[in-house]
């Protein structure tokens, strides 16, 4: 029985070792941990007020340091992370020294669980709460590669350092365009604080949850830490032109931009002959806005047929809309073979308007995904896309329904002619 076990796992243990080497080819693994690995930075609040006992009977502080353990002990081996604190060590009351007070606890990078752990149980509730100046500090800890990037901020407490806004900090991150993401957590969070963690969460596309517990605390951090060792595909960086003839060529991908305010956008895609393109296109409101807006996106061929898509908001918040077309390009008989691809010019306008004292530039981050697929017909009437060609099997289980009711009431007329006669 013991040898049979052994076997079993000895084969389950060689399956994996096949499975992992089909899945991470060889210097897959040495890819992650060098300029393509993720990166997390793990901002913890450690001011003052995180000495109050609301967390299941404990402290604010002793729930993160419990959660931060979990964490540290899931955290993926291909995910190079760090933990940054902030209102840490000066206890004093000088505005300007508490508003300075972030420190690297432990470096982004590969993860000694051993050390981390140590480095976290010598935290203690200490000062002010400089949320503006960590996340600045922090994208400075995540820079360089090309992996995903992302900060998660857990705090109990709205910043205490204004005029630096975290809010307007989160913007400045996003436009920068390298794709870090800034997700939030409040900790038994009122309205206020609820709001600026809020708005700075999306302002890169980030999530913000409010937590009450230590295990909604330890569960969430480690989704985020997760994601970020999800695979992801980096949008490659373009700019749309003011007119369809000066328009960049694109081919299916992810891009991404930037439109300011009243502003168009024009990008070129060639669809060969029997083609379908499917483009989509999202637009995100990172800063204050007014309300009822919209976007729109329009493809135009070189025989001047139009699609329109547009989507419309109106509650004024930070938000991101988004629309989508498809045109399939029929495939027609020529002398000659296949024919040319024909060149389609996509528009993206939007009446996003920026609220009073917002600033304009840069534009509006817009994220553009093409696609160029096989058409499903060859018949040359762009009506048998899609469902044209599922005629047939309509009409095949019409006739049938029909005939199927025939049967079933001369059925049922018999049984009646029978019971009368008996």
């Amino acid at each position: 029985m013991i040898t049979r076990t052994r076997l079993a796992a000895g084969a389950c243990a060689l399956l994996a070792a096949l499975a992992a080497g089909m899945a991470f080819p060889a210097g897959a693994v040495a890819d992650e941990t060098g300029a393509t690995a993720p990166k997390v930075d793990l901002v913890l609040d450690v001011s003052g007020s995180m000495r109050a006992r609301d967390i299941d009977g404990q402290s604010r502080m002793a729930a993160a340091k419990q959660a931060f353990n979990e964490v540290l002990d899931a955290t993926p081996e291909e995910v190079q992370l760090g933990i940054r604190t902030l209102g840490a060590d000066y206890p004093g009351d000088d505005r300007r020294t508490g508003c300075k007070d972030t420190a690297q606890l432990y470096p982004v990078g590969p993860l000694d669980r051993t050390e981390a752990k140590a480095a976290v149980a010598t935290l203690a509730p200490t000062g002010w709460t400089p949320i503006g100046p960590a996340l600045l500090k922090a994208a400075d800890d995540l820079d360089g590669g090309e992996g995903s990037k992302r900060i998660v901020l857990i705090s109990d407490g709205e910043d205490t350092c204004a005029p630096l806004d975290p809010c307007e900090v989160a913007r400045e991150i996003a436009a920068k365009g390298i794709g870090l993401t800034i997700d939030t957590l409040g900790l038994v969070p009122n309205t206020k604080m609820r709001q600026q963690l809020s708005c700075i969460a999306e302002a890169t596309g980030g999530t913000f949850t409010s937590v009450e517990h230590t295990d909604e605390l330890a569960d969430k951090v480690n989704q985020l830490v997760d994601r970020a060792a999800d695979p992801v595909v980096t949008p490659v960086a373009t700019t749309g032109a003011d007119q369809c003839a000066k328009a960049p060529e694109l081919e299916s991908g992810l891009y991404t931009d930037r439109e300011e305010f009243g502003q168009q956008r024009w990008y070129r895609v060639d669809v060969p002959d029997g083609y379908e393109l499917r483009a989509s296109v999202s637009v995100s409101a990172d800063r204050a806005v007014n309300p009822s807006y919209g976007l729109l996106l329009r493809a135009v061929t070189e025989k001047g047929r139009e699609i329109v898509r547009g989507e419309a908001a109106g509650n004024g918040r930070t938000d991101v809309v988004s629309t989508g077309l498809r045109y399939p390009r029929a495939k027609l008989e020529s002398g000659d073979g296949a024919l040319p691809p024909e060149s389609v010019c996509l528009q993206v306008t939007h009446s996003f308007a920026p609220a009073g004292g917002v600033q304009t530039t840069p534009g509006l981050p817009l994220e553009l995904t093409i696609d160029v697929v096989g058409g499903p017909s060859e018949s040359g009437d762009v009506a048998s896309f899609g469902l044209g060609r599922g005629w047939w099997l309509l009409g095949a289980l019409i006739l049938t329904g029909f005939l199927a009711g025939l049967v079933w009431g001369w059925l049922s007329r018999w049984r009646v002619a029978v019971w009368r006669t008996n």
